[in-house]
């Protein structure tokens, strides 16, 4: 039987996600129409990669839906392919807290690794995209994880097929920023070649590693 008590918790976070999509969608409705239609058309990242600041509200409430959605996402994906997952909620917080800040600290390093090799403008653009794609990966999760709560379908069938969508949505954002910038970036391709194995690699090890200590 399915555990009532997580469920409800689980929708919580939920519809703190979704929430602050609707919040995104009314500060910014022409912003959110064009981000939804993201794949398959530039007309976002040409417009809003020349507006990006450092702190963006409208990027800003993106990312909290993609926490909360992609813990409850890993939460799952744990407990169905490696170890079974007993909800405890200070646990669950603390898996929030992990994803949050493996991000944020890894957006810092990346902006500060750019300047210091002086490729501040490659950097910047490239980093837009990608969070781009990620947050757009936070809808797909959405559904995701609805089909994981209040439907009977194989689990593991749903986590594969996420996985390999949320996949190819970041493989898609990746090579969009390469093909937009490649002239940038060939001068530099050593430069970029090296931030790319050392922040895009180590990062998510230790953000597994973190989720494989979740019942500490």
């Amino acid at each position: 039987m399915r555990n009532f008590i997580t469920h409800e918790w689980f929708t919580v976070f939920t519809v703190f996600g979704i929430f602050a999509l609707a919040i995104a969608k009314f500060l910014n409705a022409l912003r959110f129409s064009d981000f939804i239609a993201i794949i398959g058309n530039s007309k976002y990242l040409k417009i809003y990669s020349k507006d990006q600041k450092f702190i963006d509200p409208f990027d800003g409430l993106l990312f909290v839906n993609l926490v909360f959605s992609g813990s409850i996402f890993l939460f799952f994906s744990y407990s169905t392919f490696v170890s079974p997952l007993t909800f405890e909620l200070i646990s669950f917080l603390k898996l929030l807290l992990a994803v949050a800040t493996v991000v944020i600290i890894k957006t810092l390093l990346e902006r500060l690794i750019a300047s210091l090799f002086e490729i501040d403008s490659i950097i910047d653009a490239y980093l837009f995209q990608k969070i781009t794609f990620l947050n757009y990966s936070g809808l797909v999760l959405i559904v995701t994880n609805s089909l994981l709560l209040y439907t009977l379908t194989n689990p593991r069938i749903i986590i594969t097929v996420s996985f390999i969508l949320i996949l190819l949505i970041n493989l898609i954002g990746f090579i969009t920023s390469f093909k937009n910038y490649q002239k940038l970036i060939n001068p530099n391709f050593f430069y970029f070649l090296l931030y790319l194995c050392a922040l895009e690699i180590a990062p998510y090890v230790l953000l597994y590693k973190v989720i494989s200590e979740y019942n500490f």
